[in-house]
């Protein structure tokens, strides 16, 4: 951002610690009160026309598909990264944290003297104090004035969807991000699943309560040979700690969660401190004593331990992905056994023919892959530009489907992928699409893309969407005040770690569960009443925006 000598004389480094990585980071203070924009000069092309007519280059921040990195290791240098600067008009230099450690890097770059002109992450999870506060800081800039003259595409979207356009910005109307939009049929993509040519085997059905799982999972030990009947992830893409990833299935049975949610009267609840989470402990406690769940569970933190353990035969049963997951096993299962076959089974209840309390659902706003204009940047309104193309008719078909011709072609008025993305004989689906399109990102998702290369998998989101988790589900883009957010992270992080601790003990049988009453008061001696509290207002505000 360019600044008169006079304005520089008012920077300093103010150092914030983040609590939920414990990496002391310093945020930029500018003098004002963060309400204005800088001047500079606007390329030269009308908001909307393309190519922009400009000499200027774009620095990005962003992550790197890992299809990607089997090609080529920066977004520039592939099919897709060449046809935006064609089409945009506008050149971008990409700098990609490595596999695993985006958080760390992120952490680091916003330490920086000098941030790019975009970063595309989670403002709302990954900044201490959330998107407001990075405005505050002086890290990001407020987009309402450049959206309003040079995003006339999000702006005309925004003002066609008011639910969305209540979720990219702050209470106090601050609009901070260019949006990833996901499409209707994206909003569900991870469910329980198993191995329907064992149930056939077995003459068993998929199961679809607590009572038919614990009969299949013994049948898959006892007469399959499986050493981890059901296992699944053990990960970190939780905002304060690792967990068991499983996306309340089971848990669900007993009308909680393993996080925050909201009950039926619209409230935030902790599920951890639920009376009911108690019995879904005692279940999974039960079912791992018995060898149904996979003793190393705690050990699955990447997703090749889990393939092993599903292309291995040790397991018949997980909580994944519908791409990461059920397809690439299928792919992979299939080559080794021709009668492999991955199935969706329903997020299991209690009752026979109830509804699921909870699952996987997302928003059509995703926060984690959304991007953000910083203050560093010497061409805003470029910046607004290039990035408004995504959400232009021509532009969401390059991020969708890639180049016409070669990665899609229009039959009947849609676009379909070419032989060339769908039958590569070298390369995946994912593989070859990762080329020509960004598969994350902001811009509107379109709902006839496709990725399923198995009818198994078109099918699991009819089943996994079967759940009441529209209504229970807590958004994850509320935005809490400054000073609620450095009380929630200050509690949050000890409460998480302590939750999880308890949940692997009590599940492992390290911790009796009589031990439960002492463990929930031992929470909410942490502080839960406070953060709850916290989300609750935070919950009320967003409703009323």
């Amino acid at each position: 951002m360019k600044q008169s000598s006079a304005g520089k004389s008012f920077r300093a480094a103010t150092c914030v610690v983040l609590a939920s990585s414990l990496i002391v980071a310093c945020t930029k203070q500018n003098s004002g009160d963060g309400q204005n924009t800088p001047k500079t000069s606007a390329p030269s092309s009308e908001a909307g026309q393309y190519p922009i007519q400009t000499k200027e280059t774009l620095t990005s921040w962003e992550l790197i598909n890992t299809n990607l990195i089997t090609f080529v290791p920066n977004l520039a240098e592939s099919p897709f990264g060449k046809q935006l600067e064609k089409e945009t008009g506008v050149k971008v230099k990409y700098t990609h944290p490595a596999d695993g450690q985006a958080k760390e890097q992120f952490n680091l770059l916003i330490a920086s003297n000098k941030l790019p002109d975009v970063i595309e992450y989670d403002w709302n999870s990954s900044y201490p104090g959330g998107a407001e506060k990075a405005i505050a800081d002086k890290v990001i800039l407020p987009l309402n004035d450049y959206i309003d003259k040079y995003a006339p595409n999000l702006k005309k979207r925004l003002q066609q969807d008011k639910e969305l356009d209540k979720m990219v910005k702050t209470d106090s109307g601050k609009y901070y991000v260019f949006p990833m939009i996901r499409p209707d049929n994206g909003l569900v993509f991870r469910g329980p699943m198993i191995r329907k040519d064992w149930l056939d085997e077995l003459k068993l059905e998929v199961p679809t309560t607590i009572d038919e799982w614990y009969t299949v999972l013994k049948a898959f030990k006892e007469q399959k040979g499986a050493s981890a009947p059901f296992t699944s992830l053990y990960s970190n893409e939780f905002k304060y700690s690792s967990e068991f990833n499983i996306q309340d299935a089971f848990i669900g049975a007993y009308r909680t969660a393993n996080r925050f949610y909201i009950d039926d009267q619209g409230k935030v609840k902790y599920g951890p401190i639920d009376p009911q989470f108690k019995e879904a402990l005692t279940l999974l406690r039960k079912w791992y004593a018995e060898g149904l769940i996979d003793k190393d569970f705690a050990l699955n933190t990447d997703s090749k331990t889990l393939d092993s353990k599903i292309i291995g035969e040790h397991s018949g049963a997980a909580v994944s992905q519908l791409s990461g997951g059920m397809g690439r096993w299928m792919e992979t299962g299939k080559k080794k056994n021709p009668k492999f076959q991955l199935v969706a089974a329903p997020y299991p209840t209690l009752k026979k023919g109830e509804r699921a309390f909870i699952g996987q659902r997302d928003f059509k706003y995703n926060p984690s892959a959304s991007k953000a204009v910083t203050v560093d940047t010497k061409h805003p309104e470029l910046a607004v530009q290039w990035l408004d193309y995504a959400f232009s008719e021509k532009g969401s078909l390059l991020f969708n489907f890639g180049i016409e011709g070669e990665s899609y072609s229009m039959k009947d008025g849609a676009p379909q992928f070419t032989d060339k993305i769908t039958k590569n004989e070298k390369y995946n689906l994912q593989q070859m699409v990762t080329q020509y399109t960004k598969p994350n990102g902001p811009f509107p998702g379109d709902s006839r893309k496709n990725f399923n290369t198995f009818p198994e998998q078109n099918e699991a989101i009819k089943i996994w969407s079967e759940t009441d988790a529209a209504k229970h589900v807590m958004p994850s883009f509320i935005t809490p005040t400054v000073e609620e957010s450095k009380e929630v992270a200050k509690l949050n992080t000890a409460i998480a770690s302590y939750k999880e601790e308890m949940f692997v003990k009590f599940i492992m049988g390290k911790e009796p569960i009589d031990k439960f009453d002492d463990y929930v008061k031992q929470i909410q001696s942490m502080g839960i009443d406070k953060v709850t509290k916290i989300y609750q207002e935070a919950l009320d505000r967003y409703n009323k925006r």
